[in-house]
């Protein structure tokens, strides 16, 4: 594996980190009359994020890396609506990361993490999907 692969993979956990700590502060700080069903999305996302830190971490870890512990940086907000924006941009940097990370895996014919993480964008993309619609 390359140093770049490594390097990404290790940029996709601290992004996960980050995420699910981000996502599960907004369960619990999210208020409003829409809270209470939009909670519930914040903590189901954020369990999810953070299986998706363990997987790459598994991977990395299999390919002779150590993995990061460090969260990239954690954007709460302070209304639902800035809390799903954040969330959204989020989303949107997860999307642009790991289609990378899929085209440089596949350049390295390294199979498994090509599509360890084109499952991953799937949920990604259904995450933006679906902050995009808690938006309108």
């Amino acid at each position: 594996m390359s140093d770049e692969l490594l390097e990404l993979l290790n940029k996709a956990i601290a992004r996960e980190l980050g995420v699910s700590i981000q996502y599960m502060w907004q369960h619990v700080m999210a208020i409003g009359m829409k809270s209470p069903e939009i909670k519930d999305i914040f903590e189901d996302i954020a369990i999810v994020e953070m299986k998706h830190a363990e997987k790459i971490a598994e991977r990395l870890f299999y390919l002779g890396a150590v993995p990061t512990t460090k969260p990239t940086p954690i954007n709460v907000g302070d209304s639902l609506d800035e809390m799903i924006g954040l969330d959204l941009r989020a989303e949107d940097e997860a999307i642009e990361l790991y289609s990378e990370i899929i085209k440089v895996a596949d350049r390295e014919e390294d199979s498994t993490t090509r599509l360890l993480f084109e499952e991953i964008l799937t949920d990604e993309e259904e995450h933006k999907h679906t902050f995009t619609i808690l938006l309108k």
